[in-house]
């Protein structure tokens, strides 16, 4: 018997499991994990967002499992085969494969050969050959040719046994798990390219002849498998070794298991052949699906966490703030679209110019573009960094060096998504009177001003910082970046004043619905005095008032604690430190050395406890304090514009669009970003690569290596590292090989850990 499912995650997650099913009751009354994590530290016992969310997956996991365990044992029991021995461990199983495995006997199936062999009445002579190895199956067998059940002889009557002993052998729930555990440790897996395949697919050349333990495939690799597979490209198979006698290990085990050996008797032959089809026809092949499927799904954890923390470290990347923003949206032919947005993000201004080829209108389009500058007193020019960027870019250059009365500053910034954004219907409401290639330029222009804020009107998915994210579960994917963006929004907190019914749909407890009521509300009656106000928007009630108050902050209202995330349930704390100090609101908001100076355990109470008051205290501090980093750029080194421009050797700054399992890309500016393969990323042993760099990072780069043919740049933030050092091939990925901190060289890098090699597993973003 199993311990109850709290104490199981508790252990999984190293806490208390009084811990954990605190917070699976503030979840399941609807408390969300921002506002778990915030606001119930006294009742969780501190646990944070991380740890919230792994307890609530692993919940859904283990109810699913509960759920269909009680359903298992009911199909058994009304097929009245349920025994204390079977129950006991169906009861005991601790894993949904586990339960399938023990199931799988008594599970409703089409009709199967082993089926029909017994309803014809040979299931006495697989017994007996099997438990009576010196009988000689011819004659055995003899005894139970019928016509009548289709045994015509003893060669039917003798498969018809085998099946009934193969279906006995590959059911067996003890065997199965055994050599499932054996292949996950010791087989390999093998990919073929496929027949007449080898040029259509020659993305995939890396794989033409690879093999890898199977149980240390990374999942960048393992994901480029089976896109090669899904292509027709790639054949997948177990490599599993025979020994002299040409028996494979699984062989053995089911031979162990059912104490069949060579022994020289009668049915002994007859018997290992039973074996050697049981693993070649059932097991192999089931099991060979499952953990493939093992494989896949890991490999599509490990992509979604990539994603997931690229996405957040985007979504939190530094915000340039309230500045009116020239946002430029780069095109050769169909022109350049521009958008001026004021410190609040209204659009004041648009334009279409057209200072590239064909029409060339340089420096007429400098003029236009400095006289909006002028008309709108903007400080900053967003640029997006696609097609014709780093022409738009020195358009730009030349503009702040002719009109450096203006004092602007130009930064690149991705337009990942804009396309999708312009095309939406969000964008569609927000802007309905531009057309939808300006709109483009607008979210380019207010994801400078407020990343944040802009980018959570995208589908997350569109946002372009993944690994393989379109080969993985679009479900789960889609639940991870939803989860990431909860968390984003909610750490940084909203402007309920000034917020888009976007931005307001992921504060913890509100809806599209109650973010458009919201806003309406706030249309029709002006901004919201207070946090007590939102009670007035239609369908907010109490409930989803105390998930979502303190992460909305109303600036210069009635109460200064309604700009801080000092929820409005704990404001009698704020008031008992300022009557026990004798100060007011006013002196005590921002004084850190005065606060430094109170004691929090004088201020606990039955409802908020040590944790709770020094997070006030720490907010009143710096209240309403923003956890994004402060606003920096890179600047890309003039001249270089193309791939064609770079040379080995060269320092370039750059900034990091995508961080992977094997590296980090960077946009150094040349329409294609260089990848700094982990070995390339600092000078020690890294694991992680987001333990060195992530999404948004301004970075200085050497150029390592250019493939213009294949427009691959590698690139290197080991300043000592030596570019003619870098061997030019791209060596077959073997798969034996393990990732080298050491510099990739000609003369000592093993295949699979150089840059080529990682630039030949990745996929262009």
């Amino acid at each position: 018997m199993l311990p109850p499912i709290s104490q199981r995650i508790a252990a999984e997650i190293e806490v208390h499991a009084s811990q954990v099913e605190a917070a699976i009751a503030l979840l399941d009354e609807g408390a969300t994990v921002p506002f778990v994590a915030r606001y119930r530290k006294e009742v969780t016992g501190g646990l944070d967002d991380a740890q919230l969310r792994l307890l609530d997956e692993r919940l859904g996991y283990l109810r699913e499992l509960e759920d269909r365990r009680v359903a298992v044992i009911k199909a058994v029991e009304e097929q009245g085969k349920l025994s204390d021995a079977l129950k006991r461990d169906l009861l005991g199983a601790e894993t949904k494969t586990r339960l399938e495995d023990l199931y799988l006997p008594y599970k409703k199936k089409r009709r199967t050969r082993a089926q029909i062999a017994r309803e014809a009445g040979l299931e006495p002579l697989a017994r007996q050959l099997l438990e009576s190895p010196d009988t000689d199956p011819e004659t055995a067998a003899a005894g139970f040719v019928n016509a009548a059940h289709d045994v015509a002889d003893t060669k039917a009557a003798l498969d018809g046994a085998r099946q009934i002993l193969m279906e006995q052998f590959a059911e067996d729930a003890e065997l199965a798990g055994r050599v499932r555990d054996w292949l996950w440790d010791e087989a390999r897996l093998k990919s073929e390219v496929m027949a007449g395949k080898a040029q259509e697919g020659a993305k995939f050349s890396d794989y033409f002849e690879f093999d890898e333990a199977l149980n240390k495939i990374p999942s960048h690799r393992a994901l480029a498998l089976f896109r090669g597979r899904n292509e027709g490209v790639l054949s997948l198979s177990l490599d599993i070794v025979a020994d002299a006698e040409g028996r494979t290990r699984p062989e053995r085990m089911v031979a162990a298991r059912f104490g069949i050996e060579n022994a020289g008797r009668a049915a002994d032959a007859w018997l290992a052949d039973t074996v050697r089809l049981t693993w070649r026809v059932k097991l192999l092949t089931r099991l060979e699906t499952e953990l493939l499927t093992r494989i896949r799904e890991a490999a599509d954890e490990e992509a979604i966490a990539v994603f997931a923390r690229n996405l957040h470290d985007l979504l939190l990347a530094a915000p340039a703030g309230p500045r009116a923003t020239l946002g430029l949206d780069p095109g050769l032919r169909t022109g350049v679209k521009v958008a001026v947005v004021d410190a609040t993000g209204k659009v004041v201004d648009t334009a279409t110019v057209y200072p590239h080829v064909p029409k060339n209108q340089w420096d007429q389009t400098i003029a236009v573009l400095a006289a909006l500058c002028r008309k709108h007193q903007v400080d900053l020019i967003a640029i997006g960094n696609g097609t014709a960027s780093r022409e738009t870019d020195k358009l730009a250059a030349e503009l702040i060096q002719k009109h450096a009365e203006l004092r602007l500053t130009k930064i690149m910034v991705s337009e990942a998504g804009a396309s999708v954004y312009s095309a939406s219907e969000l964008a569609s409401h927000e802007l309905p009177e531009l057309d939808v290639s300006l709109r483009g330029a607008v979210s380019i222009a207010r994801r400078l001003q407020d990343p944040l804020a802009e980018l959570v009107k995208i589908d997350p998915k569109s946002i372009g910082v993944g690994q393989y994210q379109h080969d993985v579960s679009q479900l789960r994917l889609a639940r991870s970046l939803e989860a990431v963006v909860e968390d984003c929004v909610n750490a940084v907190g909203v402007d309920v004043n000034t917020a888009s019914p976007a931005l307001l749909a992921r504060v913890s407890g509100l809806t599209a619905t109650l973010a458009e009521n919201i806003v309406a509300h706030r249309d029709a009656h002006g901004a919201f005095p207070d946090r007590r106000a939102l009670k007035d928007v239609p369908r907010l009630g109490d409930k989803t008032f105390e998930q979502a108050a303190g992460f909305l902050r109303i600036v210069g209202g009635n109460n200064p604690l309604d700009a801080s995330a000092v929820h409005p349930e704990a404001y009698p704390v704020v008031e008992r430190i300022l009557a026990s100090t004798g100060k007011g609101m006013a002196d005590v908001l921002g004084d850190a050395a005065f606060l430094k100076r109170l004691a929090p355990q004088d201020f606990v109470d039955s409802q908020f406890g040590l944790p709770t008051v020094r997070d006030i205290i720490s907010e009143l501090e710096k209240p309403g304090r923003d956890p994004r980093p402060e606003f920096k750029t890179a600047t890309f080194q003039e001249g270089v514009e193309d791939l064609k421009d770079l040379a080995p050797g060269m320092i370039l700054e750059g900034v990091v669009t995508n961080v992977t399992n094997f590296g980090a890309f960077v946009d150094i500016g040349v329409h294609q970003d260089g990848l700094v393969h982990i070995s390339a990323l600092a000078d020690r042993f890294v694991k992680d690569p987001h333990q060195v760099v992530k999404a948004g990072d301004v970075v200085k780069v050497k150029v390592m290596q250019v493939d213009l043919a294949r427009k691959r740049v590698g690139l290197s933030m080991r300043m000592n590292d030596d570019p003619r050092g870098v061997r030019e091939a791209h060596p077959r990925v073997t798969g034996r090989s393990t990732p080298s901190s050491k510099p990739v060289s000609s003369s000592g890098s093993a295949p699979g850990s150089s840059m080529a090699d990682a630039f030949a597993r990745a996929r262009k973003r």
